[in-house]
């Protein structure tokens, strides 16, 4: 018992509660009038309220570390207090616990530890928040944040989650499946972020640090290899130019590859990755009164296809015999990563993404400091994409496209020192998005059962140019009492031209058109935030808060008819969202838990979605409208929390719940008069679990004069809904994911290594889904990766 000496009731009784969750697995147990279900979410229920409810304990007694103590001693004693998280969520460094925003934090070893090596591995690991590779794509991210998002990976179409790295907006999803090669710490902002942020948010942000260069020489080089034919090499080195430590510069790279998940009868396999990356920075920090880091970054992707399944019937339209032929039954069995796909091995997808920044930051005075940030960006994207992931040409597509942007951010923040401290700014971003696209849809059409030859071509070229000027302070008006607000003017604009062409074979070559339009349109809003915080003491804290996000209109990229082309604009979304928090850590620094509790009007959702028809004809348009259909309402809890538990065991806790429905959907299949019609296409928003949670544990050992860590995870959400058409196809039941890691860290520092496995049961469980019902009945799914292993070791110098 000597090991728990000091920890308080409620921290040992919840490690009592661990030890036999982990020695029994789910398990049951009598409750008044039955047996309930012992899951991981009722474990991480139980885990959070006993954080939230343990009263703070008195300071431990734990040994100071000493200057002659090993590696492992300093890891341990490390762990016997909390630190203290460092976030700039307010575009300031302050304390998480201090921040009324709901934030959640990763520095470098939490994302080891998550076993992340791209920024999809968040997933599982922040309350209310669905993150994955993208549908299709292998360098695309699929962010929802609370119930929103972006429904449509198409260019034409904003994120609803904001992407920054060092303060940089990344405007597509497209390239933002970002490698985690030189990371000081991650960001997750949950609800709008429409005042202080580069551009409006309407779900949240996600900002990613990279680290500076310092002072102080440091690097290292790390190999990794597992199963799958993983095979990684990352370095990091960065070391002062100037004796006077003035100049300093860093160089950090990354080559991750693997074979690939998926494969096909001839053994060709896909769902693989060939990455390389790098970034160099060039710091000049002369004095205290002026930091500039020049930041130059380089990515290139050449993969195979991402393919998934198809997960319903494949149909042809035959023109003479009627309006449905099957081509592919729904084979109704579980997914064994066998594919097949109508492309040629060569036909795979390739990514170059690189750009330049300049930070500088100047202090005017002790109590002004004035910051710019600069930044260029290019991403070239060439891919194939076989959206009904078969051996039919029905979805297959090219998409090119080349995006250039430039944005310029000018930040004044006031602090005198006490009570008082703000942020004003102005942001200007124009992004040019120029694209070819292709369709080729050979076994779509058939005349008596002979196939018609189909092509569609694309080209589309947006431009959008965005101006901001906020403002935001911060007032603590009486001791312990805070008041914040901010307010955001947004100018948008947005201008697009499009020509498509349709490309017919015989007997149909009279049928070939091409459409074009030519629109431009400018929306603007005003997003305001408020909040007023309560510190109750050194210990606790609470708040409330409300803010506003938008996200401008925009024009159907899928526009292919005439009449469509005539009306192809959607209007902004908006939402309000209303929160309620509180922030807890005991005096002891060994318990911490992070509550928040919200309230969101969301209204004019951007839906796209299949074909409406609103005449009797069941002769299909095969059109994808974008529609400002719905208005959402969002009501959920969020807690985050840790506790460390006798010396160097951590146990670590995150749930959400999330009530996400419409109040409205104004859809003509809604209407039973349609002969669409269909009454539950809209019962659920899409990647809006209701139960989202984690639970993780970590153990630090002292072994042969260094550090043997090992930890466990596991996550869990209930149904997720994988597209805006609700098809109980594109939904995935509930489902858990564990992992286990092993870490040993030599007692000199110098040597690390590290294995562990991910997706430790061999979970089959889908991730996304490409829903286009309209053209031959195509829904794909995409999976997680089976279970997969891995062996790193790292050297630090």
């Amino acid at each position: 018992m000597a090991l728990y000496q000091g920890t308080s009731v409620n921290a040992y009784a919840l490690y009592l509660c661990f030890v036999s969750y982990g020695a029994k697995g789910a398990s049951t147990f009598d409750v008044p009038g039955g047996t309930m279900k012992h899951t991981p979410l009722t474990f991480a229920i139980g885990l959070a309220l006993g954080l939230v409810c343990a009263p703070p304990a008195a300071a431990q007694d734990a040994a100071a570390p000493s200057a002659t103590s090993t590696e492992a001693q300093k890891k341990q004693q490390s762990a016997t207090q909390l630190s203290e998280v460092t976030v700039s969520a307010r575009r300031r460094d302050e304390s998480m616990e201090k921040v009324p925003v709901a934030v959640s934090a990763f520095g470098e070893d939490d994302m080891k530890d998550l076993q992340a090596t791209s920024i999809d591995g968040l997933q599982g690991a922040v309350p209310n928040m669905n993150i994955v590779q993208g549908r299709g794509s292998s360098s695309s991210v699929n962010i929802f944040i609370r119930g929103i998002g972006q429904p449509d990976a198409l260019q034409t179409f904003d994120p609803g989650v904001g992407m920054y790295v060092d303060d940089v907006y990344y405007s597509r999803i497209q390239g933002a499946l970002i490698s985690l090669f030189d990371v000081d710490r991650i960001e997750v902002l949950r609800g709008p972020q429409g005042t202080l942020y580069g551009k409006n948010s309407t779900g949240g942000a996600v900002k990613v640090v990279t680290k500076n260069p310092g002072t102080t020489p440091e690097g290292s080089v790390e190999a990794t290899f597992g199963n799958y034919g993983r095979r990684e090499g990352r370095f990091y080195g960065s070391t002062p130019l100037s004796k006077d430590g003035a100049w300093s510069a860093s160089l950090a790279g990354a080559i991750t590859r693997n074979d690939g998940y998926v494969k096909d009868n001839e053994g060709h396999r896909y769902n693989d990755d060939d990455t390389k990356s790098i970034r160099g920075k060039l710091r000049y920090h002369p004095s205290e009164t002026f930091d500039g880091v020049l930041t130059l970054d380089y990515t290139k992707m050449d993969t195979a296809l991402t393919l998934g399944q198809p997960v319903s019937p494949l149909t042809q339209t035959d023109l003479a015999r009627g309006p449905v032929v099957l081509l592919r039954p729904n084979l109704d069995e579980k997914y064994n990563f066998h594919t097949e796909t109508s492309f040629d091995p060569d036909k795979g997808q390739k990514l170059t993404h690189k750009g330049a920044a300049l930070n500088m930051s100047w202090r005017l005075s002790d109590q002004w400091n004035l910051k710019s940030i600069t930044a260029i960006r290019k991403l070239d994207s060439n891919s194939y994409i076989d959206i009904d992931a078969s051996k039919y040409q029905l979805g297959d597509v090219f998409v090119g496209f080349r995006q250039k942007q430039v944005s310029q951010e000018l930040q004044l923040a006031f602090d005198n020192g006490s009570n008082l401290q703000s942020v004003f700014g102005a942001y200007f971003l124009r992004e040019n998005v120029p694209s070819t696209q292709y369709a080729y849809a050979d076994d779509l059409f058939a005349l008596a059962g002979r196939k018609i030859t189909f092509l569609r071509s694309i080209d589309d070229d947006l431009t959008t140019k965005s101006y901001a000027a906020f403002g935001h302070v911060n007032w603590e008006f009486t001791p312990s009492w805070t008041l914040a607000a901010g307010l955001r003017y947004s100018r948008e604009s947005k201008d697009y031209d499009r020509t498509t062409s349709t490309f017919w074979g015989v007997p149909f070559m009279a049928l070939d058109e091409t459409v074009a339009l030519a629109k431009s349109k400018t929306w603007s809003a005003w997003t305001p935030t408020v909040s007023l915080q309560k510190q109750f003491n050194p210990q606790a804290m609470g708040y409330i808060s409300a803010s506003r996000g938008f996200k401008s209109g925009g024009f159907n990229g899928r526009a292919n008819a005439a009449n469509e082309a005539k009306n192809p604009e959607f209007d902004p979304e908006y939402v309000w969202t209303y929160e309620a928090g509180l922030k807890l850590r005991s005096a002891d620094n060994r318990l911490q838990a992070n509550i928040a509790a919200f309230h969101s009007d969301y209204k004019d959702f951007q839906a796209r979605v299949s074909e409406i028809q609103n005449s009797g004809s069941l002769t299909p348009t095969f059109a994808f409208p974008v529609i400002n259909a719905a208005k959402l309402k969002m009501d959920g809890f969020e807690v985050e929390g840790v506790a460390l538990l006798g010396t160097g065991t951590k146990l670590s806790t995150q749930i959400g719940y999330l009530d996400a429905r419409y109040d409205k959907f104004d859809d003509a299949r809604l209407n039973p008069a349609n002969p669409q019609y269909n009454p539950h296409l809209h019962d659920h928003v899409p990647f809006s679990p209701k139960w989202t949670s984690r639970i993780a544990v970590s153990q630090t050992f002292s072994v042969g004069g260094g550090a043997l860590t090992v930890g466990a995870d596991a996550s869990y959400r209930t149904e997720t809904w994988l597209s805006v058409d609700n098809y109980t196809a594109l939904s995935q039941k509930a489902y858990t994911l564990a992992g286990l890691f092993g870490v040993f860290d030599s007692g000199d520092g110098h040597w690390q290594l590290r294995a562990g496995v991910r997706n430790a049961t061999n979970k089959v469980y889908k991730t996304d889904g490409q829903e286009f019902s309209s053209v031959g009945n195509i829904r794909t799914a995409y999976y997680g990766m089976p279970r997969n292993y891995y062996g790193s070791v790292r050297y630090n110098f």
